[in-house]
């Protein structure tokens, strides 16, 4: 996941950026719009059908953040003679986990696909491009980060240092995937150039754990939701992508427990008062970056047949539900008020678009912001003020990695 110099995956694997976190799993107060350049480039891909030329899709601040970390500090903490309380038994269960690679076969394309892709057309192709761009971005930070930390942790510790390969494979495999289907709407995204182009933000290790943690968890939830719901209601199935999602999760699924067991054996980063406040943070960084992105484009819900913010509750529940398990302190999405608050962020947010989109000058435009995202802000605050829920565990034993339906 991500983006550390690789790379951190943005929260969600299906979100795009929001005027608030600027679609970084964690959060920056930006509004970023889509750039002119690529607008035109999905329009294209609405239009082009069959006859269009395959394009490259110019990066934009829609696609999502990269990030680099403190690499000494990894291999320090992975030092088996400097850490005594890192399981290696447990690192080496896993390991043979991902080396016997479920999905090797799994991600077969047929003819299926195209035929799909041409039958989509106006807005909804459009939808689909952006949705393959950024998913497809998502998956390649993930590879980028856990290849350099395979590499750079080779030496300190190999058993965990091939676990971060592996699971730089599965990540490939995810991007190539999601890039093939560009294809089939006339596209291609230049990974290699993102891969150069892109600046990476710095985030310190035990924020890499937090962040890539919930980014697993949440991407399995969101997975396996689409899956169920289009098992259930295949008239909705207009793009065969969604058929691969019950497998796909179970890569997610697997990501999410190995970063499990790295936070467990860092339990500085779990038991003290400052692991609940970063805890919580990064719950509603991640919570509410989907919400208000998804919020965005309900179009893409709307044509598979779901309700966006039944989806994104239920994903965001149980997503807290999971978290509970390793967090020390996770915020109570069950309230009402939590939803209350989202929604009125989804109104300022809107709100803020809406002054993006005015003929005013910028200094003006800066002007009717203000007021805005100080509500954002204010919002924000009493959200993470909320009463919180006491979870986690130093005791471990019940939550080894295992299948989630």
């Amino acid at each position: 996941m991500a983006t550390e110099m690789a790379l951190v995956k943005p929260i969600s694997k299906f979100s795009t950026s929001s005027p608030i976190f600027s679609n970084s799993r964690y959060g920056k107060f930006t509004t970023v719009r889509m750039s002119s350049t690529s607008q035109s480039t999905a329009k294209a891909a609405a239009k082009g059908g069959k006859k269009a030329a395959k394009t490259a899709i110019k990066e934009t601040l829609l696609t999502p953040r990269f990030y680099t970390t403190d690499f000494d500090e990894m291999e320090a903490l992975f030092n088996t003679e400097i850490n005594k309380n890192l399981n290696q038994s447990e690192f080496e269960a896993l390991l043979q986990e991902f080396k016997t690679d479920y999905n090797q076969t799994h991600f077969v394309r047929n003819k299926e696909f195209k035929e799909a892709a041409d039958k989509i057309d106006g807005p909804l192709r459009q939808i689909f491009v952006e949705f393959l761009e950024r998913s497809c971005t998502a998956e390649f930070s993930g590879f980028l980060l856990y290849k350099e930390l395979g590499r750079r942790l080779k030496k300190t510790n190999p058993v965990v240092a091939e676990i971060f390969s592996l699971m730089s494979r599965d990540e490939a495999r995810h991007a190539g995937f999601l890039n093939k289907g560009l294809s089939d709407f006339n596209l291609a995204l230049d990974l290699g150039f993102l891969t150069k182009a892109r600046k990476y933000t710095f985030f310190k290790p035990k924020f890499i754990f937090y962040a890539t943690y919930l980014s697993e968890k949440i991407g399995y939830w969101r997975y396996i939701t689409i899956y169920r719901h289009l098992k259930e209601n295949p008239e909705y199935q207009c793009y065969p992508i969604f058929k691969y999602f019950e497998n796909w999760c179970q890569d997610e699924n697997r990501h999410g427990d190995f970063f499990s067991a790295l936070l467990k054996a860092q339990p500085q980063f779990l038991n003290d008062w400052k692991a609940k406040l970063w805890s919580r943070f990064f719950c509603l960084s991640v919570y509410v970056t989907m919400y208000l992105n998804d919020c965005q484009r309900t179009a893409f819900y709307e044509g598979i047949g779901l309700d966006t913010k039944e989806f994104d509750m239920h994903v965001i529940i149980e997503t807290n539900r999971t978290t509970a398990r390793i967090f020390p302190a996770v915020l109570d999405v069950e309230n009402p008020e939590f939803k209350r608050r989202l929604d009125k962020m989804v109104e300022i947010n809107e709100q803020l678009l809406a002054v993006g989109e005015t003929s005013d000058i910028p200094l003006v435009k800066n002007l009717k912001r203000i007021p805005l995202i100080a509500a954002l802000a204010s919002e924000l605050l009493a959200m993470y003020l909320m009463p919180p829920i006491e979870s986690g565990s130093v005791d471990f034993a019940e939550f080894e990695p295992q299948l989630v339906y």
